[in-house]
């Protein structure tokens, strides 16, 4: 840079050093890796979210046969207490093992062509 009436001064601006960027990196990784590590310990296999999964679940069951039964008889039956005979028939798989009674009610929901309740931003 060259000032007026003085010689001329070369100025540069330091970032952090190496070492200090290392440093800041590997503190980011370990905190990331601890959130990680608390999250995996307290939910286990269950994700955080395990009602919309099982509720979802439960309604694409009831849905896709709601959609392949020409005669109509699969849905009556699955509204007269079909879903719940799935359950308990492990039809509804670990999915429908996070919440058995929000598996049922999305299966009732599908099978008789309701919108899904549990679905969207504001439920």
């Amino acid at each position: 840079m060259v000032l007026l009436g003085h010689d001329t001064v070369a100025v540069h601006h330091t970032g952090p050093s190496r070492r200090m960027l290392l440093l800041a990196l590997a503190s980011a990784a370990a905190v990331l890796a601890t959130g990680a590590w608390v999250l995996v310990d307290r939910h286990h296999d269950r994700p955080p979210w395990a009602e919309d999964v099982a509720y979802e679940s439960g309604f694409l069951q009831g849905n896709r046969v709601r959609q392949y039964d020409r005669t109509g008889q699969e849905v009556k039956d699955l509204l007269a207490g079909g879903c719940a005979r799935l359950h308990t028939e492990g039809w509804g798989g670990r999915k429908a093992s996070y919440d058995p009674g929000l598996w049922v009610a999305g299966c009732l929901d599908g099978a008789a062509g309701r919108p899904a309740s549990r679905q969207g931003l504001f439920r």
